[in-house]
């Protein structure tokens, strides 16, 4: 995708003009993590970081940002002109796509100079929280249904063109098996799934001339909508003309129903199709679908062979947010250490260590420093090193295989319906002591690496930490 340095925050750009000022360009370190779960969600799943790697890899002014820049009057014109040698330099550590994590775990840590790391907060915020947003959705939806097909509808009804496609592509990391959406097909190799509108159907004057005109257009089989007027009448009306197209080599993959009682009329339409001798033929079940009415309708033991969700996972909206978060963890080599009442951060570079028994079921995790060791494979991967990727992160299909992987090594009970136990995550001791040093330094009016009382700030004189 095309990005713009441009479509940040104006925060950002103010802070870079004030860092500039004062020559603050130390290393930082800033780590994105979510605060707390949602109610409804004992883990989430990470996605996004392709989209990260781009947008870092691409960041640059452009001539017209600059220009416009300028003409907006908000900054002097030699802080416009340096930005346009702006680009990000820095390392980036981060978990795979697909890695299943839990509250105050960093999934993505940013090491560069201070006006870089701080300045592409905003994009990396907005890439991370939706597609791991969708991609926790969709994997409940997967856990809800895990034997049938699952297929991303939800384009029309997504919040803009860029969450319409990236939901596609978060939804197939978590389990879907495809999308409705054609550039997801283009760009990611998504395989594609789509049936015809009830409009098709209503411009015709006969609903069986409907159907035998899309089946010549599309003879190597389609799924038909059958729902526009009455369910069971189609079917019945159906079958003849599934005999006649078998005899000439013609057919349909599957049937779709999209209102009503899905799991009634998923029976009486399945008892047709068998009696008539098309028990190959699929049933397809749509219309404001979430993991909740999936799970019931498998419980129900309702034949359908196969979902289209749409609106209530690409919007997430049980959950439409995640109290999320990139925080400044370090800056010039020491340990920073937010407190805000509700708000307070573990300081730091952290890693993430996770455990498994001898099923492959993980245990537990340890959040601790990045220098530390502790039992457990470590979650957070290099990936970038001064601004370019170490490698091509693995194809969407690895990262599917992955994400499966994560999902099977859950504990059950993390994984059932309102599921109220919570994940063993351990915060190391190390961490605790370092957080509690600088607390003790806030408290007695000192912040490292130098003192501070505000003395010379009254005085009018400047002082600068180094």
């Amino acid at each position: 995708m095309a990005e713009a340095a441009l479509l940040t925050d104006l925060y950002q750009l103010t802070m870079l003009k004030a860092y500039a000022d004062q020559g603050m360009r130390e290393t930082a370190v800033f780590e994105f993590f979510v605060r707390r779960l949602p109610a409804r969600r004992r883990f989430l799943m990470a996605a996004g970081l392709e989209q990260v790697l781009d947008y870092l890899e691409q960041l640059a002014f452009t001539p017209e940002e600059l220009a416009w820049l300028r003409d907006s009057g908000r900054f002097d014109a030699g802080f416009v002109d340096s930005l346009a040698d702006f680009r990000f330099t820095g390392d980036v550590d981060a978990m795979p796509e697909g890695t299943v994590f839990f509250a105050d775990e960093p999934i993505l840590r940013v090491t560069a100079p201070l006006p870089a790391a701080q300045f592409v907060e905003s994009r990396i915020i907005n890439l991370l929280h939706f597609q791991t947003l969708i991609a926790s959705k969709a994997a409940r939806v997967r856990l809800a249904a895990p034997d049938r097909l699952l297929a991303d509808f939800g384009l029309r009804r997504a919040h803009g063109a860029e969450a319409g496609l990236l939901s596609a592509r978060a939804s197939h990391i978590a389990g879907f098996d495809g999308s409705a959406t054609v550039l997801a097909g283009m760009r990611w190799g998504i395989p594609l799934f789509g049936t015809l509108a009830h409009a098709y159907i209503q411009a015709h004057d006969c609903e069986l001339m409907a159907f035998e005109h899309f089946v010549q257009s599309h003879p190597a089989g389609t799924t038909l909508l059958i729902d526009t007027y009455d369910t069971e009448a189609a079917a019945h009306s159906l079958v003849p003309l599934l005999r006649r197209w078998a005899g000439e080599g013609r057919g349909i993959q599957g049937v779709r129903l999209d209102s009503g009682d899905l799991a009634e009329h998923a029976r009486q339409v399945r008892a047709i199709l068998d009696a008539g001798g098309f028990p190959e033929v699929r049933i397809i079940a749509s219309s404001s679908l979430d993991e909740d009415s999936i799970r019931q309708l498998v419980a129900d033991d309702a034949p359908i062979d196969g979902f289209g969700v749409g609106t209530r996972m690409n919007t997430s909206s049980d959950q439409p947010y995640l109290d999320c978060a990139y925080k400044l963890q370090e800056y010039a080599g020491v340990a920073r250490r937010k407190r805000s009442e509700g708000k307070a951060t573990w300081p730091g570079r952290k890693q993430v260590f996770r455990t498994f028994d001898a099923l492959g079921r993980a245990t537990g995790d340890t959040l601790t420093l990045v220098d530390d060791s502790a039992a457990g494979i470590p979650l957070l991967q290099p990936v970038m090193r001064a601004g370019r990727r170490l490698a091509a992160l693995p194809p969407l299909a690895e990262v599917r295989d992955h994400a499966r992987a994560q999902l099977d090594s859950l504990p059950p009970a993390l994984c059932q319906p309102g599921a109220t136990e919570s994940y063993p995550v351990r915060v190391a001791d190390s961490l605790r002591a370092l957080a509690a040093a600088l607390d003790r330094q806030d408290h007695q009016g000192a912040r490292p690496p130098a003192p501070c009382d505000g003395t010379s700030l009254i005085s009018g004189t400047r002082e600068r930490s180094s």
